[in-house]
């Protein structure tokens, strides 16, 4: 498997906490911005054939918790699992269907980045996973908390890619029957504002 590259066939998607309530928090980018890029993350998933995994936190009010639509409609209904810790990497059931697929790439998106994404970054990078957070897939509480777990991210390894980018990167020839699946992904996160 390459070092610098994403490649479908070693990449896993872990959508942390993706759930109506929680996705509408972000101060750090818009509903609908949020939404397209977990929807452009989750049509890659179906295109490659990349394994998703999503959990969910149990929300204030006690009722089950329900993943944005933009992935279902992507891939179908998606298993989820209810985490139990901040970090999702200290779940074992997690941890477990992270590793029983046998890949070592962990591309992460999710809310809020200073905590269900920050927190699993930084453990997966520990246990030596090549660990990506995609970054227009992923909102944040305010700009200053942000951008220090980001930081964080950064200083321990952890790699940042966009959804533009992914879709080109995993495609690689564009002109191939992915590539031209993939095509409209990138136009839609270039003019996504």
């Amino acid at each position: 498997m390459s070092k610098t590259r994403i490649v479908p066939e070693d990449t896993i998607i872990l959508f942390a906490d993706l759930q109506a309530g929680i996705a509408d928090l972000p101060m750090t980018v818009s509903s609908a911005r949020l939404r397209k890029g977990v929807s452009g993350l989750a049509r890659l998933a179906a295109i490659f054939g990349i394994p998703v995994l999503a959990t969910v936190v149990q929300g204030p009010d006690g009722t089950p918790p329900k993943i944005l639509s933009e992935i279902d409609q992507a891939l179908g209904h998606v298993d989820v699992v209810q985490r139990l810790t901040a970090d999702a990497f200290r779940n074992e059931s997690i941890l477990k269907a992270v590793s029983a697929t046998g890949r070592n790439t962990v591309l992460i998106s999710g809310v809020a980045t200073e905590l269900a994404v920050q927190l699993p970054a930084l453990t997966g990078s520990e246990l030596g996973y090549r660990i990506f957070v995609v970054i227009d897939a992923c909102g944040g509480m305010s700009a200053r908390t942000e951008q220090a777990a980001l930081g964080r991210m950064q200083a321990s390894g952890v790699g940042f890619v966009s959804v533009m980018t992914l879709a080109g990167e995993l495609a690689s020839n564009l002109a191939g029957v992915e590539g031209q699946k993939a095509i409209p992904i990138i136009f839609e996160m270039a003019t996504a504002g």
